[in-house]
Parts: structure tokens; sequence; C-alpha cells
């Protein structure tokens, strides 16, 4: 069961529902805080056996919107009866919502400093203020570069700070890493944010999305797994939102199939509406990950930038794509790596993309109300 608040309510009305909540035996009740850009909701979680549980007191109380009875798999981040808008959030003055696209554009293994300090000086330069770095980087091959580690995290929040980037997406692997990056923020002066990736080979590391889901300082970043069902996915994402952390962005970023090349993976970003029709979370597309070549067909324009359109047009409203100064010298995926030459053309390629997704959202047949 879950209690919607009206927007902005006071805590006062959090607390009248929770003591309404404790009352009933075996329920555990859960508030969870959704900060927008305009303004605050607060839904509170019944969880245990509700079905005995009546909806009248709730619904009496003053500032409760609705109350909605959950019969999905999906409780948290699943989109109920009655609710229509996303839960987007802000973090760190940047909107993670339905409205706008949020460029990823970085470095999938952070190097040495100079590149991270040439890419993100290119993405300041674009009026760009979020960017990927990759510290830590399980690979297949043990024998493969793992990712500098925390020693990189001090200057890599340092330049951030230096070219103004908010929002850095960073994988973590082991629930340490999460705090061996907030305490380099910490040393930082808080000069960016951090995003924790989930990377698809974690995507069933349940006490690891437990730990994720325990910490309120960052925003989460989920990627689909390469190789469970999209169910198993946005199961594990609940996880993640159960524990206390709704602010989720769920990425698509390819799956594994038997019929190889010539793409890296199965491009499955017709699942963005899926995604955005069973539950409330924004979506992110990774084409670099799908797609693993930054070869340009006949047209000039990348494989990458198709698959974003594929992305975007669905309404996706994140992009989380390689960039690299020097491709050939990479020590990560180096061949999917876009060049920084080409930054501003996928900047404007996605502007146009997406407002061609506006347009037909706006032309629609009116059948039914369009989310906002």
């Amino acid at each position: 069961m879950i209690v919607m608040l009206e927007p902005d309510s006071p805590e006062s009305v959090v607390s009248t529902v929770l003591k309404v909540a404790s009352q009933y035996k075996g329920i555990t009740p859960r508030a969870h805080v959704m900060e927008g850009a305009e303004y605050t909701v607060t839904e509170v979680y019944l969880l245990g056996p509700t079905a005995q549980v009546p909806t009248e007191p709730f619904e009496q109380i003053p500032g409760v919107r609705q109350v909605v009875r959950v019969s999905q798999k999906y409780r948290v981040i699943g989109r109920h009866k009655g609710q229509v808008a996303s839960s987007g959030f802000e973090y760190n003055g940047v909107t993670f919502d339905e409205k706008s696209v949020q460029l990823f554009a970085g470095l999938c293994a952070v190097d040495n400093r100079e590149n991270v300090d040439t890419m993100m000086g290119a993405l300041a330069k674009c009026g760009i203020k979020t960017t990927r770095m990759g510290a830590y980087k399980p690979r297949t091959n043990p024998y493969e570069f793992q990712g500098l580690g925390a020693a990189c995290l001090p200057w890599v929040f340092e330049l951030a700070g230096k070219h103004g980037i908010k929002v850095i997406a960073m994988e973590v692997t082991h629930p340490r890493h999460i705090d061996e990056i907030r305490d380099a923020l910490e040393r930082s002066g808080n000069a960016t944010g951090v995003m924790l990736q989930v990377g698809t080979r974690n995507a069933q590391n349940f006490e690891l999305l437990k730990s994720i889901g325990q910490q309120r300082n960052f925003p989460v970043l989920f990627k689909r797994g390469m190789g469970i069902t999209l169910e198993e996915s946005l199961n594990a994402c609940e996880y993640v939102a159960s524990e206390g952390n709704p602010k989720i962005v769920f990425c698509l970023r390819g799956v594994k199939t038997h019929l190889g090349d010539p793409h890296r993976n199965m491009v499955d970003f017709a699942h963005v509406p899926v995604v955005r029709r069973l539950t409330r979370m924004p979506v992110c597309v990774d084409p670099s990950h799908a797609i693993g070549q930054a070869a340009a067909p006949p047209d000039g324009l990348p494989d990458i930038f198709h698959a974003i359109g594929q992305g975007l047009i669905a309404g996706a409203s994140m992009v989380l794509v390689d960039f690299h100064p020097q491709p050939e010298a990479a020590l990560c995926d180096g061949p999917q790596a876009l060049r920084l030459e080409q930054l501003p053309a996928l900047q404007n390629y996605t502007r146009i993309i997406r407002d061609a997704y506006q347009a037909a959202v706006k032309n629609g047949d009116g059948s039914k109300p369009a989310a906002s």
C-alpha cells in the first residue's frame, strides 16, 4: 500500500501517516522523499501484509492525496494506479526527469590526469555539466586494466570543480567504494557530485544493491543486466529503492545474444517506453556498450549516433556515451569511444532528436494523457 501526500507536505503530515500505520500488526511504514526542481513529494510505503489494512484512516488525514493498493511487483519504483508523473529528482543542481535530456559524455576508464582535464575542458566548452569517469573497472579478463581506483579520485574531483562539472557517473563494484568516493568528495570540498553506477556485471549483486540503497548521499544509475530479463533487472532496482533510495535512473545498454557481430550487443532501446510504462524511473541509454564501435556508415553518422536517436525518440532522458581524447590509446573500450571533435555534433544531434520526440508527443492522437 502507498500513501501519496500532496506536494511539499509538512513533516507533521508524514508523522501522522506513520503513526496511523504503526497501529497495524506486521506493517513496516517507510517514507520516501522525492525532491524535484519545482516541489518535493513524499510517499509512505506500507510494507507487509496490507490486505486487511483499511484505506479510510489514511484518506481522512489532511494532506493525503491518494491511497493506492499495490498488486504489482515493483512496489516503490512501479507506476501504479493514479501515478501519472514520473519520480524525477534534482541532485547538485542537475535535474533528472522526463522534461529534458542529460548528456553524460566522458571516459569509460580514467587513465591519466591530462586526459581527464582535456575531456572536462571539452565538456565545459559545450556547456555540458555532466560526465562519466570510470575509476573502478570490472573486466572479463583479469589481466586487463582494472582502473586506477581510489587513487585517482582526488584529482578527478578537483578537475571537475575546475571545469564546472556538477555530476560524474562513476561505477562502484564494492560497498567500500561508496565510502572512498564520499571521503574523497569531502576532502575536495564537495567540488562536484557523483551518481553511483551499478554496472551490468553487478546487476544481481544484491548485497551491493542493498548498500547503495541504504545510503542517501548519491543518486544511482542502474545498468540493465546483459544476460538477464528486464523483469529481473527491474527487481534489482526495487532492491535499491526498497532500502530507502528511490533516486534511480534505469540504463539500457544492450543485451547478450548468440547472434554475434556486427554490434557488440543487441541494442534494446525499444524497451525505453516499456520501462517508462512499468516504472516511474527516468530512462538512460548507453549506445557505446551496445554498439561497441565508433565506425561511421555512408551517411557520416556513427552507429552510436543512430542508436542514441532510437533511445531519445522513444523517450529516454539521459545518454551515457564514451569519449576519449585519443581513442587509439585508451586503456579500456577505445574502439567504441568517440573523439572530442564529435562532441558538438552529438550535442546538436541530441537536440534535434529530442525536439522531434517532443513534437511527436504534442501531436499524438490524444487517446491517453501524456505522462509529465
